[in-house]
């Protein structure tokens, strides 16, 4: 195997070309629980060490759609930063958070995602940092994510995919269409600069 190490932006964050897909299933299998993000599309692994402005980021965002979808009696299966991939595809990634609100029973005691046995999350949480040089993008569509919030900065995107296989931006979330985006983003550094519990409760109201 061809492979070229390119250092970038800091040192938890290197880029792999020329990855078989045995190769990167073997470095999921060597990272394990560790806090590296590893993202493959066609022969390209990328792995990120999460900063902690993006941890923030990404525990507001989550914690604030599970008291969203309680509030509103929703059902819901977290699965935080679970990998999911798909050899077919050549593609694989984890999301930041995750969240399947439809058929959750199929997913109920899911160890390993199976694309045979098991459907994509209903939404995919992605917080940008650091700009990866994998595009994301095209991995969720090939793992079939109808739905992605991209947080920047402070930007919240909703991103729908469309039949065409591409994301297009929206102005309504398709899991909480009832949702004012503008209101919940805003809500966000709230969450990561200050009290979350107060924030959590002026939420909720």
């Amino acid at each position: 195997m061809d492979t070229l190490v390119n250092a970038l932006d800091v040192p938890q964050h290197i880029v792999l070309y020329g990855v078989s897909w045995s190769y990167y299933e073997q470095t999921l299998s060597e990272i394990g629980n560790q806090p590296i993000r590893v993202a493959f599309l066609d022969g390209v692994m990328e792995l990120m060490s999460p900063l902690p402005k993006h941890e923030g980021s990404k525990m507001a965002i989550g914690n604030l759609i599970v008291t969203l979808a309680v509030e509103c009696r929703i059902p819901l299966k977290c699965f935080g930063s679970t990998t999911f991939r798909r050899e077919e595809k050549a593609a694989g990634s984890e999301p930041d958070e995750c969240f399947y609100f439809n058929e959750i029973e199929s997913v109920k005691g899911m160890e390993r995602f199976d694309p045979l046995l098991h459907g994509p999350p209903d939404l995919w949480v992605e917080v940008d940092v650091l700009n990866p040089s994998v595009p994301r993008e095209p991995i969720y569509a090939r793992l079939g994510v109808p739905e992605v919030w991209r947080y920047s900065g402070d930007r919240l995107a909703v991103r729908l995919l469309t039949p065409d296989g591409v994301y297009a931006d929206s102005a309504t979330s398709r899991a909480f269409p009832f949702l004012p985006m503008a209101t919940f983003a805003g809500f966000i550094p709230k969450m990561v600069d200050g009290d979350e519990m107060r924030t959590l409760l002026e939420f909720r109201d």
